[in-house]
């Protein structure tokens, strides 16, 4: 399968080609693939041959009906089901009953409990007395922020010094310097890592690190990475003195293993310094190669307390992907010099159940809404919201609050880009001001209201990333990095175009396809 690129060199553009996918993905595929259609196939032949077998067929598909109908599931996502289960004969509720629940593996969440007796030590009274210092300041943010730190098991900081980074090739260089400062350890989790400028010039460093005795970690999401490297990579950084792991290693297992994918980017730091957002490790985060016009991403780093959240999200995605447990000293937390800084942060993780019960990055959107009183900035290469989020939407800016939407005018996906331009009238008849980033493709997710809320992170405004990925994010209350995020938007804005009606409209044969793709958006 063969993908071209455009690299730069000196004062010219080369093309380039990569083509490969690694053989043990194939097969996995493969075998899942074959899976289901020898246990639909089974079914059916019974239903055929067997007296009354097909009776029992259709008692269970009644069954995965009312079951669908009486679970707490979010409508958007119950109906697509309920119109496969009831439109497609005995394949519809196989594959409900190998798909719908998309649950963790046991083994994850058997872990997990193990694991989470590792975690930063909380002091109760530390914990409340910045719970109370930020509900003198502001009651309805204290209220946000608890609610955050109950669902996501997190807890607020304040001792916590921030950088904003509006591109990749801004962060290439710090991150750089603070990795050749590393003493003890280097933690990486990124869902794609590719060979390129920036991964290899990060990787010069690690194996330095390494042969040096820095403890270094490698996580990279195994589907994520499917087209970017080897299929045994863990192998040969493990070579190279890194202790690395695919997250959820693909074996071709018709459940949940071609879902809640780890969409997080954390790098982490002798525990001090750490970094996340947009930007994963491939040279177009970086603007070195080009794939879909220029490459908008953006990153935070923190330097303090804050940093202990990042270290405990690493530490747990590693150790539910490797088959032992791991020794996780508390010298991963080390105590922090006080840093002087204005505001509160709470970096949270989020992902599917029943390690997360509540959809914590879609509830801080919908906080971040609710509680806005002038503005609603949003960037998000992705718009692909159920109908509960779309309201809140409209909501805020009926009620007068200006709400604007950055997507991308380059697509990476031309289907995804499509369903996104197809939720544009319905916001815009709202109010909502819709900008497209005309000089290629923004894969930030960031979000700001009123100068004085914001977060950033890894969370897109579409399914998979609000309900089944594993991703995470950093909430944040007048800290000092917001009007450096502010002063971005306004500039990302001058290079937008303004969304009209007349501008989108599609024709009949987008129409349809929008429409019978957005039915089943909640499944993919």
């Amino acid at each position: 399968m063969k993908r071209k690129y455009q690299v730069k060199q000196h004062d010219r553009v080369v093309e380039r080609y990569y083509n490969y996918i690694p053989g043990r993905f194939i097969l996995a595929i493969l075998i899942t693939v074959l899976e289901i259609l020898a246990v639909i196939g089974i079914v059916v032949a019974l239903c055929w041959f067997v007296p009354y077998f097909y009776l029992l067929a259709f008692a269970t598909e009644i069954a995965c009906v009312v079951t669908i109908v009486a679970s707490d599931d979010n409508p958007d996502y119950k109906v697509p089901w309920l119109l496969f289960v009831l439109v497609v004969p005995i394949a519809g509720f196989m594959l409900y009953l190998m798909f719908y629940s998309r649950k963790l593996k046991k083994k994850y969440v058997r872990r997990l409990e193990d694991l989470k007796k590792y975690a930063y030590p909380k002091d109760p009274a530390d914990l409340s007395v910045q719970m109370d210092a930020l509900k003198a300041v502001s009651p309805a943010a204290a209220s946000h922020a608890s609610m955050l730190t109950r669902i996501a098991d997190t807890r607020l900081f304040a001792n916590t010094k921030q950088t904003y980074f509006s591109l990749g090739e801004e962060m290439h260089p710090a991150l750089l310097a603070d990795l050749e400062r590393a003493e003890r350890f280097i933690y990486l989790e990124y869902f794609i890592i590719e060979e390129g400028k920036f991964w290899n010039s990060i990787l010069e460093v690690l194996k330095r690190k390494a042969t040096a005795g820095v403890d270094v970690k490698v996580v990279y999401d195994d589907i994520g990475c499917m087209m970017t490297l080897p299929g045994n990579y863990f192998k040969i950084l493990r070579s190279c003195g890194i202790d690395a792991t695919p997250f959820s290693l693909l074996r071709g297992n018709a459940d949940s293993e071609f879902n809640n994918r780890s969409h997080r980017k954390i790098l982490v730091i002798d525990g001090k310094v750490g970094y996340t957002g947009g930007i994963n490790l491939a040279d177009e985060y970086i603007n070195e190669i080009e794939k879909f016009g220029h490459w908008k991403d953006t990153a935070i780093r923190l330097e303090g307390e804050a940093v202990w959240e990042l270290t405990r999200l690493f530490t747990v995605d590693f150790g539910i992907n490797i088959k032992k447990m791991p020794e996780i000293p508390y010298e991963l937390y080390p105590k922090q010099p006080e840093i002087r800084t204005a505001g509160w942060l709470i970096p949270f993780g989020d992902g599917p159940h029943p390690l997360y019960e509540r959809r914590v990055g879609k509830s801080v959107i919908l906080n971040l809404l609710a509680g806005a009183t002038r503005y609603v900035w949003m960037t998000t290469p992705y718009l692909i919201i159920d109908n509960e989020l779309c309201s809140a939407i409209e909501n805020a800016a009926l009620r007068g609050v200006e709400v604007k939407i950055i997507t991308p005018h380059v697509p990476d996906k031309k289907l995804v880009f499509g369903m996104t331009r197809s939720f544009y009238p319905r916001l815009m008849a709202a109010g909502v001001e819709i900008y497209e980033y005309e000089p290629g493709f923004i894969h930030a997710k960031s979000y700001l209201a009123d100068d004085e809320v914001a977060m950033i992170g890894t969370i897109n405004l579409d399914y998979r990333s609000l309900v089944h990925h594993f991703e995470n994010g950093v909430w944040m209350y007048k800290c000092e990095s917001i009007a450096a995020l502010k002063r971005d938007l306004v500039e990302t804005l001058r290079k937008c175009i303004r969304i009209t009606p007349e501008n989108v409209r599609p024709k009949l044969r987008e129409r349809i396809v929008r429409s019978l793709v957005r039915i089943f958006a909640p499944m993919l």
